[in-house]
């Protein structure tokens, strides 16, 4: 993938429009960013680019959300972590923006504000449509050039993300770089076996990973855990009780138990499922085999005899990525699943991990360095696996074409 860098584009003397996502859990009452992670993650890319005047361009929540607010906390959260003054505008394109910007000496840092309080930021577009919002023509019109380090909002289609790119020369940041170059390492030159290790929620994302993996030879396995675990149990024919099967419903995903079958029914060699399952009876925890889970309580960890067997197929494998929970991990009596597979799965040669949840549990085991890499952004990692192109990317590609 050709997306062009930093070191190509020649930042020197510039003014950079830098897209990051800052987009951080925050404490409604007191607005205290809880977590800095995403912060410290992007770093690197504006060091590196400490020889321009560096314009952030960012965003917090969306609106309508309770944590949707301004930056100016964000502003001081980034200064103290660079160590210079980062000042925060109240405007993102206003005079009060622009006159912030013209007043900028080399190695200055501004951080504009939250571009979601525009209501263009917030649509979805063709890069065509974005590039010809007024935030684009005005935003463009304030730096030289515009690098993405934003991989948490790579799968989105917004005039920041893909529009930028193509009204001015543009590049991915370092950490963009970076996610790009390891995720598509998963496709080709990752250490053999690779183990796909699918769970969580987000169940219609997994089953179109796990669809394009198998068939694509990319994974030799795919191993379901937590609620897409559920999902090709069902599919496999197990009752998995009523509010297990309840909670698919709510979620809409019974229609995925169609294709899960369908996946079964191709590659049922190379999935891996749990064998047995944990749940809360008076007020302790209980396994049970995958043919006899109780009617009446929801599946909330794996049991301890398919971890054994799971953490054997992990510790087998060249390279793991991991993707969502194994269970009810926030408590303490349902983490065992989701603990160890993380463990086993630090511990071979090639190791990957989609954002969100898991990377959080990640940082509490603190194994977080023992890991090839942690993805910054859930949604956007677990869309590259299916093989899509993500919209930044092939912006960035776009803008490599037309401008060199």
């Amino acid at each position: 993938m050709q997306i062009g860098t930093i070191r190509e584009l020649g930042c020197n003397g510039k003014t950079v429009l830098l897209r990051l996502d800052l987009n951080s859990p925050i404490d409604p009452t007191s607005n205290l960013i809880l977590d800095d992670k995403r912060f410290r993650e992007h770093i690197p890319t504006i060091r590196a680019l400490s020889d321009s005047r560096v314009v952030i361009i960012t965003h917090q929540s969306r609106p309508g959300k309770k944590d949707f607010t301004t930056l100016e906390a964000h502003a001081e959260k980034l200064g103290h972590l660079l160590g210079i003054p980062v000042r925060y505008v109240d405007s993102i394109f206003g005079r009060h923006a622009r006159e912030a910007v013209h007043a900028m000496k080399i190695g200055d840092v501004v951080m504009l504000e939250n571009v979601r309080f525009n209501a263009e930021e917030n649509l979805t577009l063709k890069p065509e449509e974005a590039k010809k919002t007024h935030l684009v023509k005005k935003l463009s019109s304030m730096g030289d050039v515009f690098v993405n380090d934003a991989f948490g909002t790579a799968h989105r289609s917004q005039p920041t993300i893909i529009g930028l790119p193509l009204a001015m020369r543009s590049a991915g940041g370092l950490l963009m770089e970076k996610e790009v170059s390891t995720l598509s390492k998963v496709f080709s030159g990752a250490p053999r076996p690779v183990c796909m290790v699918l769970g969580g929620t987000k169940v219609d994302d997994s089953i179109d990973v796990a669809r394009h993996v198998l068939a694509n030879g990319i994974a030799d396995q795919v191993m379901v855990i937590g609620v897409v675990a559920n999902v090709f149990l069902m599919a496999a024919g197990n009752n998995i009780g009523k509010p297990s099967t309840q909670l698919i419903t709510q979620l809409k995903y019974l229609p995925e138990v169609e294709k899960a079958k369908e996946i079964l029914s191709l590659y049922r060699d190379r999935v891996v499922m749990p064998e047995s399952v944990a749940v809360r009876q008076d007020n302790h925890r209980v396994e049970y085999p995958i043919d006899r889970i109780p009617e009446d309580t929801p599946v909330l960890d794996l049991g301890m005899d398919a971890l054994t067997s799971l953490v054997q197929t992990i510790k087998k494998s060249g390279t793991v990525v991991f993707n969502g929970p194994a269970g009810v991990f926030e408590d303490i009596d349902f983490a065992t699943g989701t603990y160890e597979l993380l463990r086993a799965a630090s511990k071979v040669e090639f190791s990957v991990v989609g954002g969100g949840h898991t990377a959080a549990v990640i940082e509490k085991l603190g194994i977080e360095h023992d890991f090839t890499h942690i993805s910054t952004g859930g949604g956007a990692c677990i869309e590259f696996l299916t093989g899509k192109k993500l919209p930044a990317i092939d912006a960035l590609e776009q803008s490599k074409k037309i401008f060199g």
